[in-house]
């Protein structure tokens, strides 16, 4: 009768389609690190010339009013549809480079990286935030992650100005559990889906109990955010 009973109640929310109503109500299916990614975008808004790359619908076109879309498809914001690798614009024309969540889908990013620099002006600027501890996401074009050492070695030839961790640790583990509502499906899943995004967002509350992380095991090395989502990056071509 359990069974039978429980199997019952998720078809009937299914067709009343319940669940997603109060995902949008209470807003527990939103991105956790959203407003990060948002903040750290809008801090370094600029009205210089700026090419977005990978900018899929451009939601940080308001930030850079002065801006050229550029992504391997078409969409209604893209401006020109372009390979990273050979961009077709002449040596240091852009102020300004945004590349937000693209360096982990490139299968060459020290090439990629070489190609943004050519196009950005001497004292140009980039603005750039990659995935760390993450899923697999738009496969298969999904190749990489970085750790900010991994960053600093790519950006060498540059001068970071700012490096920075998406999320602390245990806002990473949250960030994680509400992909297993995003990306995954399962025979109880979907009604389980808002005791998942739940947790997700209780979970960072609990940052409190972590007092010190390090770099090893046998914790002789202070470091912090151990498993932060991405990382943030602002470097400056010299």
């Amino acid at each position: 009768m359990g069974s039978n009973y429980f199997s019952n109640l998720v078809q009937k929310y299914s067709q009343m389609k319940i669940l997603p109503k109060i995902l949008e109500k209470t807003g527990l299916d939103s991105k956790i690190t959203r407003r990060h990614l948002d903040d750290f975008i809008k801090n370094h808004r600029s009205n210089g010339l700026t090419l977005d790359i990978g900018c899929g619908n451009s939601p940080y076109a308001d930030y850079f009013p002065n801006r050229i879309g550029l992504d391997t498809a078409k969409r209604e914001k893209v401006d020109i549809v372009a390979s990273v690798y050979k961009l077709p614009f002449p040596d240091e024309k852009f102020d300004n480079i945004l590349c937000t969540e693209v360096l982990e889908h490139l299968h060459s990013p020290r090439e990629a990286i070489e190609e943004m620099a050519r196009v950005l002006k001497k004292g140009g600027i980039l603005i750039l935030s990659t995935r760390f501890l993450f899923p697999l996401h738009d496969i298969p074009d999904d190749y990489y992650r970085f750790t900010k050492y991994g960053l600093r070695y790519l950006f060498r030839n540059w001068e970071i100005l700012e490096l920075k961790e998406e999320a602390k640790t245990l806002e990473t583990i949250a960030v994680l559990t509400q992909r297993i509502g995003y990306q995954c499906r399962g025979p109880i899943l979907k009604p389980l889906k808002l005791l998942i995004f739940g947790i997700a967002k209780i979970i960072p509350l609990f940052s409190f109990l972590i007092k010190k992380e390090y770099g090893d095991i046998s914790k002789t090395k202070l470091e912090k955010n151990i498993m932060t989502s991405g990382y943030y990056l602002v470097a400056k071509k010299k």
